[in-house]
C-alpha cells in the first residue's frame, strides 16, 4: 500500500491530474461523490490508508491514492474532492470534474448517501453522461434503516443501467460486493447500458448539429455527445481542460467552430441563451433524479429527519446557537484543563527520573561537564518539557474535537459563524480551520485547504494564529490562576479559569474577524465567495476510531513536529544562558537591549526574550522566564504556582504585566512549526512573513494600548 498526495497550494489554480500505474494490469478507480457521504471512509477502509475523514463538506482538496488488491487484481483507488456537480463552480469541483472527465479512470465509483439519495443522483447522472464505466455505491444504509428509508437497489440499478451496491463503509459492510462490481466493470466483464439522458427538442437539435463533427475529430477519446453539450454551454474552464487533454484547441477546427456558432444561433433563435441552456440541463437532471427516487425509494416515516431539525432549531438558532457553541467550547476547555494536570505531572516526573539516570550515565562515563549540561540540561530538558506540557492536553482536546466532528456538529459551528465571517469579507469555512487551531495552529493551517478561494484561504492562514494552540494554554492558564482567580480554590477555581480563558478565546475570535476585515480591504481585497453548506445528519460517533484517529492523525503528528524543533531550541537556549560576555550571559545582554521597548508594551526584556526563544515551541516560554529571573544556566520549573507567583512579583510583575503577557501570548508570531507549515501550504516566503508579521504587530499594538492606558489611569 502507498499514498501519494497532490497538494492544492495557494495560487495554484491549475490541477494537473495524473496517475502512474505501477504495472500495466493496475486498474485506476476514481471515488467521486457529494461532500459528507462517507467517500473518504470507503477509501480508507478499502486501502487501509489513514487519511482523515471529516464530517463537513469540502474536506478533501487533494487527490489521495491508495492500492487495493481484489481477486488478484491491483486497483489504484483515487479519492477525488467531494463535489455536488461536475458543472464546476469551485477549485474542488474542477479537480473532481477534470479527473472523471480526463483522468481516464477504468471505473468511477460514485458514493451516495442513502438518506438523501435523490439529491446525490444528480452527480450520478452527470457522471453517466461522460462514461458508462460507473458503479453507484449507496453508503450509510444503516442511517437509512434507522430513518425507515427503503431503497430497491435492484430496481434502481435497472433504471440507471449500472451496478448499484448498498454499503455501510464505517463497518465494512458491502465493500466486497462493491469491489466485485468494480472488478467486473473495469475488466469489461459486465456490459453497462446506462440511462440515456435527453433534453428538449431544441437542445437535442443543437447537439445533433455538432456531435458528428466532434466524433470525427476526437474519435473515441471521450464521449462526443457530452463534449457537444459542453461546447454549447461555453464552460471556459472545462474547454481549457478539454484542450489540454486533447493536445489541441478543438475550436481551431474552422468547420466545427462554424457548426458550434450555428448551433448557438439556433438555440438563441428559439429563446435559449447560455444561462437558460444551463438551467434546462440542470432542471432535466433534477427531474430525472426525482423520477428515479419516486420509483426506487420508499419513506415509511415521512418525518425521518424530524429529530435532527428539532435539534438544529436550537443549535443553529440566532438566539441559542452562539451561546450553546460557547458553552460547548467552555466545557471542552474545562475538561482539557482539569484532565491534563495529572498526566502532565506524571510525565514530568517520569522524564525527570530519566534525566537523573542520564546524569548518572554521563558521570559514570566521565564526560565533560559542558557535554552533560548541553545534551541533558539543555536539549533533553527542553524536549521533556515540550512533551509533558503538550501531550496531555492534545490527547484530551483532539478526541473531544473529533467527537464533535463525528457527531456532525462542526458544520453547525460554521453555519453560526458564517454571517460574521461574511461581514469580514472572509469565508464561513474559516470557522472550521479556526477551531482546528485550538489544538494546533499548524493543523489549522493545513485545514485551510477546505477553503476554495485562494484569497480567502490566505486570510484564514494569516489569522489562524489569533486562536491559541494548546502550547499557549499552559501559559494562559498559569497566569489566570496566579493573578486573577488565585483567591478561589477547588472546583470554583477551575470553573473561573475556564470562564476567563473562554473570554480570552473570544478576544482572539474578535481579532480574527477584525484582521480578516482589514486584510480584505487592503492587501487581499475582494468580496466573500458564496458558501453552500450542507448540514449533515447527526450520527452516532465511533468512539474507538475517534481515539485512534485523533491520537495518530493529530496528536502524535503535531507532537513529532514540536519535538523536532524543540531539539535545536534546547541547544540555543543553553548557549544563550551559558556563554558570558563580561559579567552577563548572552541572554541577559539581549534582555537588557530589549528592555526599553518591552516596557512600552507592558513586559520586560526577559519576558520578551523568552517569547523570542520560545519561537520553536510556545510551551517553553514560562520555564525560560524562570531561568532568566533566577540567573540559572538551565530551564527551571517550580513545584507549585505560589512559588512561581512570588518569583514574578519579586521581579516587578503586576496585574498589568500579567495581562500584557496573556495578550502577547494570544497575539504574537506563530511558532516555527506553524511557520514551516505556512511556507509549505502557500509555497511563498512572502505570505509566511506576512503571517508572522500581522499577529505580532497586533499583539504589540494591543499591549501598548493596555499598558499605557493602565499607567494613565494609575496617574489619575
Amino acid at each position: 500500500m502507498g499514498l501519494t498526495s497532490q497538494s492544492t497550494g495557494i495560487g495554484v489554480l491549475e490541477h494537473k491530474l495524473s496517475i502512474e500505474k505501477s504495472t500495466p494490469v493496475d486498474r485506476v478507480i476514481a471515488l467521486a461523490g457529494n461532500p459528507n457521504v462517507g467517500k473518504s471512509t470507503v477509501f480508507n477502509n478499502l486501502t487501509g490508508l489513514n487519511q482523515h475523514t471529516g464530517n463537513w463538506p469540502g474536506k478533501t482538496v487533494t487527490n489521495a491514492q491508495g492500492k487495493y488488491t481484489h481477486k488478484d487484481k491491483n486497483f489504484i483507488m483515487v479519492d477525488i474532492p467531494g463535489t455536488y456537480s461536475l458543472m464546476a463552480n469551485s477549485v474542488e469541483e474542477e479537480v473532481a470534474r477534470d479527473f472523471v472527465c480526463f483522468g481516464q479512470p477504468d471505473a468511477t465509483v460514485v458514493v451516495t448517501d442513502a438518506t438523501c439519495l435523490e439529491r446525490n443522483l444528480n452527480l450520478v447522472l452527470q457522471t453517466l453522461e461522460i462514461t458508462n464505466r460507473v458503479v453507484v455505491c449507496v453508503n450509510l444504509i444503516d442511517e437509512a434503516a434507522r430513518k425507515k428509508i427503503k431503497i430497491d437497489y435492484n430496481k434502481l440499478s435497472k433504471l440507471l443501467g449500472v451496478p448499484v451496491i448498498p454499503t455501510n463503509a464505517r463497518s465494512n459492510k458491502g465493500l466486497d460486493k462493491l469491489m466485485d462490481a468494480v472488478y467486473d466493470i473495469s475488466n469489461k466483464d459486465t456490459s453497462a447500458h446506462p440511462i440515456k439522458i435527453t433534453y428538449d427538442d431544441i437542445v437535442e437539435e443543437a447537439i445533433k448539429m455538432i456531435q458528428p463533427k466532434i466524433e470525427e475529430i476526437i474519435g473515441g477519446k471521450i464521449n462526443s455527445r457530452w463534449v457537444a453539450l459542453k461546447l454549447l454551454d461555453s464552460d471556459d474552464t472545462l474547454l481549457k481542460s478539454l484542450n489540454d487533454f486533447l493536445g489541441f484547441n478543438l475550436l481551431d477546427n474552422v468547420e466545427l467552430a462554424g457548426l458550434v456558432d450555428a448551433a448557438k444561433k439556433h438555440l438563441t433563435h428559439n429563446g435559449i441563451d447560455s444561462d437558460q441552456l444551463r438551467d434546462k440541463i440542470v432542471t432535466r437532471l433534477v427531474k430525472i433524479a426525482e423520477e428515479l427516487s419516486l420509483s426506487a425509494i420508499t419513506f415509511e416515516n415521512k418525518q425521518y429527519n424530524h429529530i435532527d431539525r428539532k435539534i438544529d432549531k436550537i443549535l443553529t438558532s440566532r438566539v441559542f446557537g452562539i451561546p450553546v457553541m460557547l458553552t460547548m467550547l467552555g466545557v471542552i476547555f474545562w475538561i482539557t484543563i482539569t484532565g491534563a494536570n495529572y498526566p502532565s505531572q506524571m510525565l514530568s516526573t517520569f522524564f525527570f527520573w530519566i534525566e537523573d539516570r542520564l546524569t548518572d550515565f554521563f558521570v559514570w562515563v566521565g564526560s565533560p561537564k559542558w557535554v552533560h549540561e548541553l545534551l541533558v540540561l539543555g536539549i533533553y530538558r527542553t524536549v521533556a518539557w515540550v512533551v509533558s506540557v503538550m501531550l496531555p492536553p492534545m490527547a484530551i482536546f483532539f478526541p473531544l474535537f473529533t467527537l464533535l466532528e463525528d457527531l456532525g456538529y462542526l458544520p453547525r459551528v460554521a453555519f453560526n459563524l458564517d454571517n460574521f465571517f461574511k461581514k469580514a469579507c472572509a469565508h464561513g469555512k474559516q470557522s472550521l480551520t479556526m477551531c482546528m487551531g485550538f489544538g494546533c495552529n499548524a493543523a489549522g493551517i493545513i485545514g485551510c485547504r477546505i477553503i476554495d478561494s485562494p484569497r480567502e484561504r490566505l486570510i484564514a492562514i494569516i489569522t489562524n494564529n489569533f486562536v491559541p494552540c494548546n502550547g499557549r494554554f499552559p501559559t494562559l492558564i498559569a497566569i489566570i490562576t496566579m493573578f486573577f482567580v488565585g483567591s478561589f480554590g477547588g472546583f470554583s477555581q477551575s470553573v473561573l479559569s475556564t470562564l476567563f480563558l473562554t473570554g480570552v478565546i473570544l478576544l482572539g475570535i474578535v481579532m480574527t474577524l477584525l484582521i480578516s476585515k482589514l486584510l480584505s480591504k487592503t492587501i487581499l481585497k475582494g468580496l466573500p465567495s458564496s458558501f453552500a453548506l450542507e448540514l449533515p445528519p447527526y450520527r452516532k460517533p465511533q468512539v474507538g476510531k475517534i481515539i485512534v484517529r485523533s491520537i495518530f492523525d493529530r496528536t502524535l503528528f503535531v507532537l513529532g513536529r514540536a519535538v523536532s524543533v524543540a531539539i535545536p531550541a534546547g541547544l540555543v537556549i543553553w548557549i544563550m544562558g551559558n556563554i558570558y560576555v563580561g559579567d552577563l550571559s548572552l541572554l541577559s545582554h539581549c534582555a537588557d537591549f530589549l528592555d526599553p521597548f518591552a516596557r512600552l508594551i507592558g513586559l520586560d526584556g526577559y519576558i520578551l526574550m523568552a517569547f523570542i526563544l520560545g519561537f520553536p515551541a510556545n510551551e517553553i516560554v514560562v520555564p525560560i522566564i524562570i531561568m532568566s529571573y533566577l540567573s540559572s544556566k538551565t530551564m527551571m520549573e517550580f513545584d507549585n504556582l505560589s512559588q512561581l507567583k512570588q518569583l514574578l512579583l519579586d521581579n516587578g510583575w503586576t496585574w498589568v504585566t500579567a495581562l500584557c503577557v496573556m495578550l502577547f501570548s494570544l497575539m504574537h508570531w506563530p511558532c516555527s512549526t506553524t511557520c514551516l507549515t505556512i511556507k509549505k501550504e502557500t509555497q511563498s516566503w512572502k505570505w509566511t512573513f506576512i503571517s508572522f508579521l500581522v499577529p505580532t504587530l497586533s499583539g504589540i499594538i494591543i499591549c501598548f494600548i493596555v499598558a499605557n492606558l493602565a499607567r494613565l489611569l494609575a496617574l489619575v
